[in-house]
């Protein structure tokens, strides 16, 4: 039987957010052209498998900004949940487990 924990709600919310805040930038970049800064296309047929690009036209400057928003916001997110004081109550050969059940919590309580 998995071990349950009791995560604390401001670690589940950054949690969520963190997911939420990856899903935004994921979407944003599937967007956006393939390039930040203006390129021209390209066709390499000679590696083991053939690579296609248009041209970019590069990312205009509120593009930009909005991808370093995002990351910064994924940044502090990521540094809050792996640093939060909840996992000093957890034994170390636990860590991983509950670190795995916290990325699962919200999913799980949506199901619910």
């Amino acid at each position: 039987m998995a071990k349950t924990y009791d995560f604390p709600s401001d670690l589940l919310a950054g949690q969520e957010e963190l997911h939420q805040v990856r899903a935004e930038l994921s979407a944003l970049l599937k967007r956006l052209p393939w390039s930040v800064a203006p390129l021209d296309g390209f066709s390499d047929d000679n590696g083991w498998r053939k690579v296609e690009r248009p041209a970019s036209p590069g990312w205009t400057p509120d593009e930009q900004a909005e991808v370093e928003k995002l990351r910064q916001r994924e940044h502090e997110l990521a540094v809050f949940v792996t640093t939060h004081r909840f996992w000093t109550d957890v034994e170390t050969p636990d860590r991983v487990d509950a670190r795995s059940g916290l990325k699962h919590a919200s999913r799980t309580r949506e199901a619910g």
